[in-house]
């Protein structure tokens, strides 16, 4: 059910396969606020109009009003404090910090070193064979999930930090999902992360935000 409170409707600029803007509709969800879908695709995100929203081009962007916004981990923190309702963040320090640490390491040690972020793809489709495109994505997902199942051994409880969805079940759940799904991870080595993955997919908060789920996803969508 969406926020009696909300004013407005907010926009979110957004592709289907983009495990950033994945991110976004969870919170979105957790929030219970409404959005209209704004699809972008990959012609038009390099477009004027839309380096006017946000000049790297990239999605996701949140639009509240006339307020406009890009990148994933600013628009989850603007509608953690605007919107603080079902928070993702604990009021612990501990917990709190270390569902930062979880959200860095998927954001900043994983997707950017691998060929699931769009312009690393583009610039080596040409470059390398696929074979070595598998390898090098896998590598670079199971270092960063190593590092991901010693930060939460001992604080995971139903999910990665004790049993409330915060911040970084929002960043793992489509890292996970990515993993498991396009890139064929082994998840052997993962015990941890791969029971919280289970524990996302029953979240109708995560069900909803699905890649296939998304309004520009093609018909028949299989990763």
């Amino acid at each position: 059910m969406a926020d009696e409170n909300q004013k407005q409707k907010l926009k979110l600029y957004s592709s289907w396969i983009s495990s950033c803007s994945f991110r976004v509709h969870i919170a979105l969800n957790l929030k219970r606020l409404k959005y209209e879908y704004k699809a972008v695709n990959e012609e038009e995100h390099l477009s004027p109009e839309f380096k006017d929203l946000n000049p790297l081009g990239y999605v996701p962007v949140l639009v509240d009003d006339d307020f406009v916004l890009g990148d994933s981990l600013a628009i989850l923190m603007y509608l953690e404090e605007k919107y603080p309702q079902r928070p993702m963040l604990p009021k612990d320090l501990h917990k709190r910090v270390i569902n930062y640490q979880a959200a860095n390491i998927v954001s900043s040690s994983i997707q950017p070193m691998h060929l699931q972020n769009l312009a690393v793809l583009k610039y080596w489709e040409a470059k390398i064979s696929p074979d070595e495109k598998s390898s090098w994505t896998k590598y670079h997902i199971k270092q960063g999930f190593t590092a991901l199942e010693k930060l939460l051994k001992d604080c995971a409880g139903r999910y990665a930090i004790g049993d409330e969805v915060g911040l970084a079940d929002v960043f793992l759940a489509p890292q996970l999902d990515a993993a498991i799904r396009r890139f064929n991870v082994d998840m052997s080595d993962f015990p941890l992360l791969k029971r919280l993955y289970d524990a996302y997919l029953e979240l109708p908060e995560v069900q909803d935000a699905m890649p296939e789920k998304q309004p520009d996803a093609p018909h028949n969508t299989a990763f």
